[in-house]
């Protein structure tokens, strides 16, 4: 078996335009610029975009919102039929953040252990938050069953092409930002790797405005699913996702995502625990932003690649690190 490459309509880049206007200001034109420090470590420019300055310090918000947009102009969420999906805690903080603004009930599903800074604020938010499972993927499994048991819709992160594509809207970002010579034009982008949306949106975008730049996912050895099964040409399952870094702890792979992988992702890394926790220490020296270890893999990332070149493009997706400070409510 191999994976089958995807076009999906919403990764067209008209497509991707239009979206990218009708995510909210709070989570477009983020920061990105060249990070001199960064730079100076590695020999080569370093452009840094910085995803957690706004309403739930993710990256999360852009394609959560589009996803629910779309979902309820098709009628299949309403007042009545709640969106509900599984979480290891900022896909659902999107997701509750744009079903309150569109006036509609969410249920989001983390499993017993799940970052306790991301559920509060998914509750803040308004979503009813359900703590079932030993790990992400058994919480993944209990809202399946929820939806179906409650005629609800599930949202899964990585299979549906909206999510990816507000992914997408933020490497337009910084190809516009190139284009206009605010920061040079990356040619190696370095991508978390955890249920997909981010590559796929970030490899279908820069496929079209920056062909020639190569794009590398970056998982973490204790949760090597999605790696596995991209080398394998099929799902492989792994017994556990031990990874701290909870964002990518991918346990069970998300077959539609590796579809739309293919064409998309040039190459795959694995880091370790200590190449994460150095790689957060490191970022959030440098960028005064408390880093959380999903998003600290594009730094390791890079650190990691014998191949590395420049400019390189690092992702900061998120600063909701477990024991971090909550934020007001």
């Amino acid at each position: 078996m191999t994976f089958r490459a995807r076009r999906d309509p919403e990764l067209e880049p008209a497509a991707v335009r239009a979206a990218h206007a009708r995510i909210p200001a709070a989570f477009r034109d983020s920061p990105q610029y060249v990070h001199e420090g960064l730079s100076r470590a590695v020999g080569l420019d370093v452009v840094l975009k910085v995803e957690c300055v706004n309403p739930i310090r993710a990256f999360k918000g852009r394609g959560t919102w589009l996803a629910v947009e779309a979902l309820a102009g098709e009628g299949r969420i309403g007042p009545q039929s709640p969106v509900v999906a599984a979480s290891t805690g900022n896909f659902g903080q999107g997701l509750a953040f744009a079903a309150r603004a569109f006036g509609l009930p969410a249920v989001v599903f983390a499993d017993a252990g799940a970052n306790p800074v991301k559920l509060d604020r998914i509750r803040a938010f308004g979503a009813v938050v359900i703590q079932e499972g030993s790990d992400f993927d058994e919480a993944r499994a209990a809202s399946s069953a929820y939806a179906r048991d409650h005629g609800a819709f599930l949202l899964t992160d990585g299979e549906d092409a909206r999510v990816a594509a507000g992914a997408a809207t933020l490497a337009l970002e910084v190809t516009d930002a190139a284009d206009r010579g605010a920061v040079p034009l990356p040619a190696v982008a370095y991508v978390p790797l955890g249920n997909g949306a981010l590559i796929v949106g970030v490899g279908a975008w820069l496929r079209h405005a920056a062909p020639n730049c190569r794009i590398v996912g970056v998982s973490a050895t204790e949760a090597p699913s999605m790696v596995r099964s991209w080398e394998a040409g099929r799902p492989v399952e792994t017994e556990t996702a031990a990874t701290y870094a909870e964002g990518i702890a991918c346990r069970v792979p998300v077959s539609e995502a590796l579809d739309m992988m293919v064409g998309r992702v040039d190459q795959l890394l694995l880091v370790t625990e200590e190449e994460l926790r150095a790689a957060q220490d490191a970022l959030t020296s440098a960028t005064g932003i408390t880093v959380e270890g999903a998003a600290a893999a594009s730094w390791a990332g890079l650190l990691a690649d014998r191949q590395r070149s420049g400019p390189a493009l690092v992702i900061l997706t998120g600063s909701n690190a477990a024991g971090a400070p909550p934020m007001p409510s």
